[in-house]
């Protein structure tokens, strides 16, 4: 298959050849826009996050020309880091053209390059594979809909579509683009650690039915015990899927989704109940502009691989001709607007979710409330009246903030706790702006335009000024898959007038 230039896209075209072969030249077709558009995100990367393996950064009429560390250079387009939707064709490493980004992270052999490069090679082909799946014409009628329509994964991670582990058929089967229905597994655990009030029809005598996804049984719990289980649809996250009877359920899956393993740690299931708690009475303050979508039970064995969390669905808070819809599906959703009309209908979500984000974040909770965790509650109209954040594993809580505030100590240790400024407000700007308000206006002039306007009536808070005044957080996807771990960069602020 001439067509295909890596052993990611080879061993995926085999496999649809001889099991898909409708899905066959589709994928093929596929293929040069899933390379371009991993390309721009590696791009993306390689221009505005702090790499070692760069040692300077030169504009120029034509683009961005990169100094290497090793003394090549690297050249490549205009990089915008709040653009989307972007392609980038090649790219010249000392005067040599390169379009894909598996053989160009390849020829870079920077530390770490090795298995980046697989994982870009994986995104490539995942994505064209995505790519092929019909797109919905119709409005969504049913909750899970919202979350079933984007084939494209994260619009800055060039890992966007890496699914290590997954193969064809099985991204198939399970992945939301794809829109399947998933035949959960039930795994009996006798000693397991409940908090909430697990369901009865979860449990067999003494044991509790952990639901588990059907790769995790297959691929991480072989020789285990597993049942057949509830059927559910796939949600934006995969391995969270919608049970019917407005509830959720977040099972384990081992292996690294984009950027992290998602398993469900023993802290998870062990806080849950607390942390929806704390969460929901804490966001009872902001007069119901936000609802905390409640965690209802989470069971564990004692181990990552095999856990999960029931909580409500996030469109049980759809009122009367309204639709709640992931922001990460809001771009899509105004595209039915004129120009001028989608404006204003995302000015008025911004002014929504930064006052919102940054008022709770006064009172001590910091939500990292990015495209998929964040949704807005629409009108009729397409005008955003309130908010909707589900998935608390990552948020943080900083007791010092509570207190001002009169709310008791949080009963919990570990990893939620910090009162640290700079940490809370990067988990919160990292999440809001660069994970949703960024893909959502597309450009930096216009997110600087949509800043100023959403943040001009605000409450002049610490938290506020530092938005106002100092360079965005962002985490940096291209370090963290070269290096490991929670890494940062540092953009320039829109709002600071830094783009023009």
């Amino acid at each position: 298959m001439r067509v295909c230039h890596t052993v990611a896209e080879r061993d995926l075209a085999a496999e649809l050849d001889s099991d898909r072969p409708e899905l066959l030249i589709p994928y093929l077709a596929a293929l040069p826009g899933a390379r371009a558009a991993v390309l721009a995100r590696l791009w993306r990367g390689l221009v505005h996050e702090p790499l070692p393996c760069v040692t300077g950064r030169t504009p120029g009429g034509d683009g961005v020309t990169l100094r290497l560390a090793d003394g090549r250079r690297l050249h490549g387009p205009p990089s915008d880091p709040w653009a989307t939707g972007t392609a980038v064709g090649s790219l010249e490493l000392d005067g040599v053209p390169y379009g894909h980004p598996a053989r160009l992270m390849t020829a870079l052999a920077v530390p770490g390059w090795a298995r980046f490069a697989a994982e870009l090679d994986g995104s490539v082909a995942s994505l064209a594979l995505s790519r092929t799946a019909p797109r919905p014409t119709e409005p969504p009628t049913r909750p899970w809909e919202w979350e079933q329509r984007s084939p494209d994964g994260h619009p800055y991670h060039p890992a966007c579509r890496s699914r290590p582990g997954f193969s064809a058929t099985e991204q198939l089967a399970y992945a939301p683009e794809h829109r399947p229905v998933v035949g959960l597994r039930l795994a009996p655990v006798t000693g397991a650690t409940v908090r909430g009030p697990w369901p009865s029809g979860l449990r067999d005598g003494d044991a509790v039915l952990i639901p588990a996804h059907p790769w995790q049984a297959e691929h991480v719990l072989a020789g285990r015990t597993v049942l057949p289980g509830p059927r559910a649809h796939p949600l934006l996250a995969l391995r969270t899927l919608d049970l019917g009877g407005n509830v959720h359920v977040k099972t384990a899956v081992s292996t690294q989704l984009t950027s992290a393993v998602r398993d469900i740690s023993a802290y998870s299931v062990e806080n849950a109940m607390v942390t929806s708690d704390i969460a929901a009475r804490v966001a009872d303050r902001l007069g119901g502009r936000l609802h905390i979508t409640r965690t209802l039970a989470a069971a564990g064995a004692g181990t990552p691989d095999l856990a999960a969390v029931l909580r409500e669905s996030p469109h049980a808070y759809a009122g009367a001709g309204e639709q709640v819809v992931p922001v990460a599906e809001l771009p899509a959703y105004l595209a039915q607007y004129a120009p001028r009309a989608r404006l204003e209908r995302i000015t008025g979500f911004a002014r929504l979710a930064l006052g919102v984000c940054l008022d709770l974040l006064d009172l001590g909770v910091a939500l990292e409330a990015h495209g998929q965790n964040l949704l807005a509650v629409v009108d009729a109209e397409g005008r955003a009246r309130r908010l909707v954040y589900r998935d608390l594993a990552d948020i943080r809580i900083s007791p010092a903030r509570l207190a001002r505030h009169s709310f008791p100590a949080p009963p919990l240790t570990g990893r939620l706790l910090n009162d640290g400024p700079s940490a809370l407000r990067r988990k919160v700007l990292g999440g809001l702006v660069t994970g949703a308000l960024g893909p959502l206006v597309g450009d930096a002039p216009m997110l600087g335009t949509v800043l100023e306007a959403a943040a001009r009536d605000l409450a002049p808070t610490a938290d506020l000024r530092a938005l106002r005044t100092e360079p965005l957080p962002t985490k940096a996807l291209t370090l963290m898959r070269l290096t490991g771990g929670d890494q940062w960069a540092q953009l320039p602020n829109p709002l600071t007038g830094a783009w023009g």
